[in-house]
């Protein structure tokens, strides 16, 4: 069944960011601010170690490592960005975000936007949303989105407990963002090359890097550079 993925990846959040709700007043807001830092740091790591081991190749000689995808990388994201600004799609975030804080009945609270804008960012963005999607599209493989599921509850329980009722509904973009990549890749399954699919890859760990934004707030608009992954997939196809 196609779309199967996202539909536990959705009710995971749901899940983790109900739980995190009730242990908020459990956790202090000093613990809260080291359990952020902390999960920050974890998904920086996971984003370095997945770019790491798309651009690490042994030599043909097989005696050292060399680097591979540079332009590839860099390409992308500068084009990317530049796009992703002009559209302003960061701002488009937050302007969701209020709209449901008001929707919700949750006006007066201060930290419902913020909770979902980093929350949806955190776990809509990455290599193993691009690729998991792409796997249940094209093979019905929800493997990699029902471990993805496992991390993202994870997280959701640790920032719900910390930013409150804003982070639960960061199962929207999730939905919507997997749901339409899932579909996208039942339709374009011929174009979807292992070339295709290693540099979707490269440029998603490198959109993990959103974990910064855990630990320095509002460091870099990650969502800005969504368009990246389309500018990767072009030039991967004329190149």
């Amino acid at each position: 069944m196609h779309g199967l993925g996202t539909l536990i990846n959705a009710l995971a959040i749901i899940a983790g960011g109900l739980l995190g709700i009730g242990c908020k007043r459990f956790l202090k807001e000093h613990y809260q601010e080291t359990i952020m830092k902390a999960t920050g740091f974890a998904v920086v790591f996971l984003g370095a170690a997945g770019t790491l081991s798309k651009m690490l190749v042994f030599t043909e000689a097989g005696t050292g490592l060399t680097t591979t995808g540079s332009m590839i990388m860099i390409l992308p994201l500068t084009f990317g960005a530049l796009i992703g600004e002009i559209i302003d799609i960061d701002g488009l975030f937050e302007r969701f975000g209020e709209w449901l804080k008001h929707r919700t009945g949750s006006d007066g609270d201060n930290q419902f936007t913020n909770g979902f804008v980093a929350a949806s960012l955190t776990v809509s963005i990455g290599a193993m949303a691009i690729i998991g999607s792409i796997q249940d599209g094209i093979y019905g493989d929800y493997s990699t989105l029902t471990a993805k599921a496992v991390l993202d509850f994870i997280i959701v329980l640790i920032m719900a407990s910390s930013m409150g009722k804003g982070c639960v509904f960061s199962f929207i973009p999730v939905a919507a963002l997997q749901g339409s990549m899932t579909a996208l890749a039942v339709l374009l399954s011929g174009f979807m090359t292992t070339p295709v699919l290693d540099n979707l890859s490269l440029v998603g760990n490198i959109l993990i890097f959103v974990g910064v934004n855990l630990v320095w707030p509002k460091t870099i608009k990650v969502a800005n550079l969504l368009p990246s992954l389309v500018v990767a997939v072009v030039l991967t196809m004329i190149g």
